[in-house]
């Protein structure tokens, strides 16, 4: 019993092995990307080399019993995080899927519209309007070509890496 006499119920042992399967999940989550991503997250030393000994395993056995470790690293560390990055990269978070779509928004606008060119780089001054209007030029005559959309997408990178510094900035 506590002071305001109320009695703590023990942990199951359901939710017990659900919080570990959960746990040992985010590490498989960890050993599937690829190394540059892994080094993105920041991840405690232990966990980084238990990550990357999983990857070099090829027994079953083994896989297995590094994937338990992983889990058992995953309890002791606050995976919330990582479990946001990760999501971010399946595509599954909205906020990140909101952001990408106004990207695409501002290309498209940009394309069909010059007024819209105008307002980004209202909206972003820091931009060089001389490679902009190249890119959407191109894209242009691309479209009316029914050519594959190579300086679209180009555009679109363009648009990713000046919001992403104006955003981090």
């Amino acid at each position: 019993m506590t002071e305001n006499n109320e009695t703590i119920e023990p942990i199951s042992k359901t939710k017990l092995k659900a919080e570990a399967d959960a746990a040992q999940s985010i590490g498989k989550s960890l050993v599937d990307l690829p190394k540059d991503k892994l080094i993105k997250l920041a991840l405690p030393e232990t966990l980084f080399d238990a990550v990357l000994e999983a990857k070099r395993l090829t027994a079953n056995g083994a896989i297995r019993r590094q994937m338990q470790y992983l889990g058992r690293l995953m309890r002791d560390i606050d995976a919330a995080p990582i479990v946001e990055q990760l999501q971010a990269w399946e595509g599954k978070n909205t906020q990140e899927n909101a952001r990408f779509h106004s990207m695409e928004r501002w290309r498209d606008r940009m394309i069909e519209n010059a007024d819209a060119v105008s307002e980004f780089l209202v909206a972003y001054p820091h931009t060089d309007s001389q490679q902009l209007r190249t890119l959407i030029r191109n894209a242009q005559k691309e479209a009316a070509a029914n050519k594959p959309p190579k300086s679209s997408r180009e555009l679109f990178k363009l648009i990713r890496e000046i919001i992403e510094s104006e955003h981090s900035a």
